[in-house]
């Protein structure tokens, strides 16, 4: 009888999506160690392969080879593809073809969906998968046209298009993946940083992709109505114009105001601000050499790689919905009043709990896996810190040391990447999927904090 019982069970939600994730991971480091996949035409090491795989499956954009040096049209094919397939997420890649090919969508799945995209419910999931699909062709297709003429200007039309494709998959999925290797070794957008329309179409892209489909398709529906909008895409609109807002007023007066910076035109000066006050949420671009920024801005740097973009986003991190709800919460103990609101609306405890959690899983992961990296390689936490909060953030930024690190601190990278992408909330219910609770609780006993 217990074998029929565990012959019966089903992967949960949390499990399916985290097998997903591993099986793309999994099949894209295979075919990024055939010769074809690298210009030397020699098989890539395993361990290089799965760190690029994981890294554009988590839209992260760390690097051990630059990718447009090392890998082939091919090589460069997949990560794109892999980029493709974790910015909309496994699951919605799964349902769109589903849909496509005009199989009937079960529970199980529309279920599944509703947690990967983070819905509210499970009523409308496959129009909403519909929307996702479209949605993301139209923009992506649009900012590739869009940076066509500077691409096609600068490497002649078929490499320009490639490129264009390229970036625009890569800004939308928020994965920081670039082609620029021709003009430097990891240089990123550095050649660009005075081009308005490439940083421009870039930032736009970046933005769209990191607000999430759900605000997507609340636009779509309310228009400007935004009193009409849920509560979650009020939040996530508001959060979304602060941390652009303050991040770019304190980059432009504070880092580019410094000799560093000198030999920039105040439009250069205000473009590039505005870059990297976007970028560290979670796209990965640069267009300033970062090792260049005080230890102020790159810590700066750091925390808005780790609040990263918002659920059902193409973006990572803690979001921006978690950073709002400890805040509100926050206000709310402050003014001694019993339940946190926002926007009229009360925010249930199980939400505040959940905020609290991820928080500090994310520091307490970011700090020991930048600390023990720190300790193996002896180099300085900060920057280690940096790397760490990028990886777990799945941004990509750097300041140039992963491709020198050793295995280990490798290792500890790619996991923090996975657990970035997938969410630390998915992974504890993936691996504790049997409910625990009774109808008895225990006495309660008051503990003093602060």
């Amino acid at each position: 009888m217990g074998f029929l019982r565990y012959r019966k069970k089903r992967l949960t939600s949390f499990q399916l999506i985290i097998a997903g994730f591993l099986l793309v991971i999994l099949t894209g480091s295979i075919l990024l160690m055939l010769p074809v996949s690298s210009r030397s035409g020699e098989v890539t090491p395993f361990a290089d392969a799965l760190f690029t795989a994981t890294s554009a499956t988590c839209v992260t954009g760390l690097v051990v080879h630059d990718t447009q040096r090392y890998w082939s049209l091919f090589g460069q094919a997949v990560i794109l593809l892999m980029i493709q397939i974790g910015g909309m997420g496994v699951v919605t890649v799964a349902v769109s073809m589903a849909v496509i090919s005009g199989k009937k969508i079960g529970l199980m799945q529309r279920s599944t969906m509703q947690e990967a995209i983070a819905a509210p419910s499970v009523g409308g999931i496959v129009r909403l998968t519909g929307f996702i699909l479209k949605a993301t062709l139209l923009i992506e297709l649009a900012g590739a046209l869009f940076m066509l003429p500077v691409f096609g200007k600068d490497f002649g039309f078929p490499k320009g298009l490639w490129y264009s494709l390229f970036h625009s998959i890569s800004a939308f999925c928020n994965a920081g993946f670039d082609l620029m290797g021709s003009r430097g070794e990891f240089s990123s957008l550095t050649g660009y940083a005075g081009n308005g329309l490439i940083c421009g179409v870039i930032l736009v892209l970046i933005v769209t992709g990191g607000i999430g489909f759900l605000t997507w398709d609340d636009i779509r529906w309310k228009g400007i109505h935004f009193k009409k909008y849920r509560m979650q895409s009020k939040v996530i609109l508001l959060m979304t114009f602060l941390l652009i807002l303050f991040p770019f007023l304190i980059f432009f007066f504070g880092e580019f105001g410094r000799s560093a910076f000198g030999e920039m035109s105040v439009g250069q000066k205000a473009l590039c601000a505005l870059f990297q006050a976007v970028t560290p949420r979670t796209a990965g671009f640069n267009t300033v050499d970062l090792t260049l920024f005080s230890e102020a801005g790159q810590t700066l740097l750091i925390l808005l790689m780790l609040i990263g973009g918002s659920p059902g986003s193409t973006a990572g991190g803690m979001k921006t919905t978690t950073i709002a709800v400890l805040f509100v919460t926050l206000f709310a103990v402050f003014r001694r009043k019993e339940d946190s609101e926002c926007f009229g609306r009360r925010i249930e405890d199980n939400t505040i709990r959940s905020a609290a959690a991820i928080l500090l899983m994310y520091f307490a992961l970011f700090i020991t896996g930048g600390l023990i990296i720190s300790c193996l390689e002896d180099l300085p936490v900060l920057t280690c810190l940096f790397e760490t909060a990028s990886a777990i953030g799945t941004v990509g930024l750097t300041l140039g040391i992963t491709p020198e690190l050793g295995t280990i601190s490798r290792l500890i990278l790619i996991d923090l990447m996975f657990f970035g992408r997938v969410g630390g909330l998915t992974l504890v219910f993936a691996a504790f999927s049997e409910k625990t609770g009774t109808m008895a609780r225990l006495p309660k006993e008051k503990i003093t904090v602060g």
